[in-house]
Order: C-alpha cells, then sequence, then structure tokens
C-alpha cells in the first residue's frame, strides 16, 4: 500500500497520517521531519538542502525527491508507506510515478483532505507545534493539558511565525497554485479520493481507512 496524503497547510495531513501509520502499520513519512533529519546527521542532500532553507528559498525537486527515494528505500518501507507533505508540485508527482514504476510499483491512493479556506486561516492563526516531536495543537480546538508543554513528549510549544491571518493567506494562495494541478494528476489515473476534513478528526480518519482497506 503506497500512500499520498495530500491537503493544505491547516488540514490535519500529519494528524490524519500518525492515525494510519498506528491503524495499518505503514511507516509515516512526513517530508518537513524527513528534512530536519537529513539537516541534524549533516548528509550530504542535507547539507544541500540548508543552504537552501537558511535562504528561505524552496529546496529544488532534485533534492527533495532524492531523499524521499532515499527514505522509502529503507527496509521498514518495502511492504508500503504514507508520503505526507509530498510531492507539494507535479513535477515532484510525476518523477514519483516514474521511480515507482521502475520497481514495478505505483501510488495505491491519493487522499485530498479538503478544509474550506476559512476554517484553514483559523486553525493556523491559533497553531502551536512541539519543539521537539513537532506535534501540533491549537490554542481553542485541542489545547495542550499543561500549557505550553507537549502532552507528548513535554517538549516546549511554540507559534510558527509563518502561522499569522496575511502569511496564512499567502501560504494557502501559493498551495492553490502548485498543489491543486496534482489533484488533477491523481483524478485522472482514477486514484484520487477526497475528504472532507472539516468535521471531527476520528470522523475524517475512519473515512480515510474505510478507502484504504
Amino acid at each position: 500500500m503506497h500512500v499520498i496524503l495530500l491537503g493544505a497547510p491547516g488540514a490535519g495531513k500529519g494528524t490524519q497520517a500518525d492515525i494510519v501509520h498506528q491503524s495499518m502499520e505503514l511507516p509515516h513519512i512526513a517530508s518537513g521531519n524527513l528534512f530536519r533529519e537529513f539537516v541534524d546527521k549533516e548528509t550530504e542532500l542535507g547539507l544541500l538542502a540548508k543552504g537552501y532553507i537558511e535562504k528561505g528559498t524552496l529546496v529544488p525537486d532534485e533534492i527533495v525527491i532524492e531523499m524521499i527515494l532515499q527514505r522509502i528505500g529503507e527496509p521498514d518501507c518495502s511492504t508500503g508507506w504514507i508520503l505526507e507533505g509530498f510531492p507539494r508540485t507535479l513535477e515532484q508527482a510525476e518523477a514519483l510515478d516514474k521511480v515507482l514504476a521502475g520497481q514495478g510499483k505505483d501510488i495505491s491512493k491519493a487522499i485530498y483532505v479538503e478544509v474550506p479556506e476559512e476554517e484553514l486561516v483559523k486553525r493556523l492563526s491559533g497553531r502551536l507545534i512541539c519543539k521537539k516531536c513537532q506535534s501540533p495543537y491549537h490554542i481553542v480546538a485541542s489545547p495542550p493539558e499543561v500549557a505550553d508543554k507537549c502532552d507528548k513528549c513535554g517538549g516546549e510549544l511554540y507559534q510558527r511565525m509563518d502561522d499569522n491571518e496575511h502569511t496564512v493567506k499567502e501560504r494557502l494562495r501559493v498551495f492553490n497554485e502548485l498543489t491543486i494541478p496534482i489533484l488533477d494528476y491523481y483524478r485522472k489515473q482514477d486514484k484520487l479520493v477526497t475528504v472532507q476534513g472539516n468535521r471531527g478528526i476520528q470522523v475524517v480518519a475512519e473515512e480515510i481507512l474505510t478507502e484504504l482497506t
């Protein structure tokens, strides 16, 4: 089972990917976490990516793709995986398909978690992230048990600098420009499943798991 989880910033991709990971025992590969792992380990790819990240520019597709390919080539991914945050562009989607085809594999499903823009703005504007494990919280909707501390690892919670209304709207504009074409790409392959994410976490999760089983 090779699954891609798509959605705008704030759609809840990470939360849903974790549930799929636990329910189906599929490795959860989040591109953001993968970047940090490669950078922290100071691998060749990590050092290349770090240069772009520090400049505030997008990491080139060839570096991102190579990171993903290295990760899905590890033994724990031999029976499948769920990708979150990748592909982000049509070029990345096409490159992934090409590599998988060469291995006699393909994408099983592309799940798109759709959430109205006004809800995304509200979610992101109150979002808190754990510095250690990157678990997401929300000031109103899902606050931590202890203020400013992660329930899972005790790490410090913080609000990202780009989680303000103006920046959030710009991030959503970029998402629509770059990522929406990917939906058409997988729709044409009859692999796209759209799930309404503006509902309870468990309700959304159950629908996703039904589609995958």
